[in-house]
């Protein structure tokens, strides 16, 4: 059953709650809760509380192409702007124009309704990342509905054979003998910055926030499962969603060779997943050990007993909460996060997340030397260059110490060419 059959009927709206903070009383995001178990969705109601059906239509796609449910609840909110704009003011969504997505951006940018035009300066409703996101998802529902036949946005799009300086793949200029589309209303961001890291001292002084090694009584006082959940980002690079959605099935614990776990992708009551698919990392036998105390520990409160698959049950549970032993929330790990900031306040930076821990992981293998293409499949990226644009500052980084060294580097040229002459005289 498509969600589309769901949302035929008006009764069907009791299973529907609004998602806190969305766009307004005309025309908003609603969260769908499926039928027979199959978790939630996300879809756009216009003015008339009914679904707005060229939007869905586009979501229903991105559903049936197995995209990540956050994907799909960051588009419908895009979309959601998109169609509260066209109805404040009065456009018809297939009979829109390059200039009327001009007025979109300003709109996203001002809030500014038909007929105001501000003098004052205001800071903008939203980052300039976020308007580039919420274009680039309603330009993407066009393009699906021109391939499906409708004659929209065909104007949104231009033919050059000159790239601008974007990355291409290998043998572009096979595959692309007609040139390349590309948007024409585009938003300029700034460029990127290095992503923000911690340092081993730092990534310490957090685990150490968590639980500690008592030397006199030969054990570990305080959380092992919250340091573990910290030792494991810094240590492997596995984003949260995946660290949470790990399974006791997951983790091969060593047994005379290195251990590893298993990041897959499954379902998970609380909505993570792994984004980029199955692979496999090699962890420390240091980062094996404290998982295997804090098995023995969730065995101590009776977590072996409360299932009959042990196996099957998520790494990270409640301990401390209800309902106990459930899945760990990511909200209860932010949580945790706003209380180290307060216990660390000084020590560490106060902005930091546990994404921090990903970049720290990557940026530090880059440094010692490994090869970029070992680190973007570690950290399970789809594509290399995502890696080269994110930690470029890295690669850049060891090259200018490298020609900063470049007597040492030069140092055998001359002698090698006194021996050239030698041999072409002779002697």
């Amino acid at each position: 059953m498509s969600v589309a059959d769901v949302l035929s009927g008006v009764d069907t709206l009791r299973g529907v709650t609004t998602i806190a903070g969305t766009v307004g009383a005309c025309c908003r995001v609603q969260r769908l809760v499926l039928p027979g178990g199959g978790g939630h969705t996300w879809t756009v109601l216009g003015s008339d509380h009914r679904p707005v059906v060229p939007a869905e239509e586009y979501l229903e796609y991105l559903r049936a192409q197995q995209v990540s449910p956050n994907t799909v609840k960051s588009y419908a909110r895009a979309l959601a702007l998109w169609w509260q704009f066209l109805e404040l003011f009065g456009l018809v969504w297939d009979a829109v124009t390059l200039e009327n997505f001009g007025a979109f951006l300003t709109w996203l940018r001002t809030g500014d309704e038909p007929g105001v035009v501000s003098i004052e300066h205001r800071g903008a409703r939203f980052a300039e990342s976020t308007i580039s996101a919420r274009l680039g998802a309603v330009l993407s529902c066009y393009d699906y509905h021109v391939l499906n036949g409708v004659d929209v946005g065909r104007d949104l799009h231009r033919i050059t054979h000159r790239g601008g300086g974007r990355y291409k793949p290998l043998l572009e200029h096979v595959a692309r003998r007609k040139g390349r589309r590309q948007a024409v209303i585009r938003v300029r961001r700034p460029g990127r910055g290095a992503p923000p890291i911690l340092t081993p001292e730092q990534i310490e002084r957090i685990c150490e926030a968590c639980a500690s090694w008592d030397p006199d009584t030969r054990e570990w006082r305080g959380s092992v499962r919250n340091r573990l959940l910290w030792m494991l980002l810094a240590e492997t690079g596995v984003r949260l969603g995946e660290a949470l959605g790990l399974q006791h099935r997951d983790w091969h614990t060593g047994c005379g060779d290195t251990p590893y776990v298993e990041v897959v992708a499954r379902d998970h009551p609380h909505e993570v997943r792994a984004k980029s698919g199955y692979r496999r990392v090699y962890v420390s036998d240091e980062l094996d050990r404290l998982y295997g105390e804090y098995v023995w520990r969730l065995c101590e409160v009776g977590a072996d007993l409360a299932t009959d698959d042990f196996d099957g049950t998520c790494v990270f549970v409640n301990l401390d909460r209800e309902p106990r032993f459930a899945p760990w929330r990511p909200e209860s790990v932010y949580d945790l996060v706003d209380r180290l900031r307060r216990e660390l306040s000084g020590q560490v930076p106060q902005a930091w997340s546990p994404h921090w821990m990903r970049h720290s992981h990557a940026t530090a293998l880059l440094l010692s030397g490994v090869p970029v293409h070992v680190v973007s499949r570690r950290l399970g990226h789809v594509d290399v260059q995502t890696t080269l644009n994110t930690y470029a500052h890295v690669s850049e980084d060891a090259e200018m110490r490298t020609v900063a060294d470049w007597k040492a580097f030069t140092g055998g040229w001359r002698v090698g060419a006194h021996r050239d002459e030698r041999i072409e005289s002779g002697s």
